[in-house]
């Protein structure tokens, strides 16, 4: 699944949505996320990069993950056409 090309993110992590005008903010590890989203990693290469970075464990990353790209979709920054299935 990859963020659609037009969405851009702040370094406070201001995204904004030109096609429809909508904005939201994300949390510094959102931020992350969302750039490694960007930048066509893997689920399982974010999955790694945040569990070596912060203390947590697999499946509260899983669950906060998904949860993250959920939100994401809501507001219709994801590029649907390219959309892995949730293991």
């Amino acid at each position: 699944m990859k963020i659609k090309k037009n969405i851009a993110i702040s370094d406070s992590g201001f995204i904004f949505n030109p096609a429809n005008g909508e904005s939201f903010s994300v949390n510094p590890i959102g931020i992350e996320i969302f750039n490694m989203m960007k930048q066509k990693k893997s689920p399982e290469e974010i999955s790694k990069t945040i569990l070596a970075k912060y203390n947590t464990d697999e499946a509260t990353f899983e669950k906060d993950y998904y949860d993250f790209i959920g939100i994401l979709n809501q507001h219709l920054l994801i590029d649907n056409n390219n959309n892995e299935k949730k293991n």
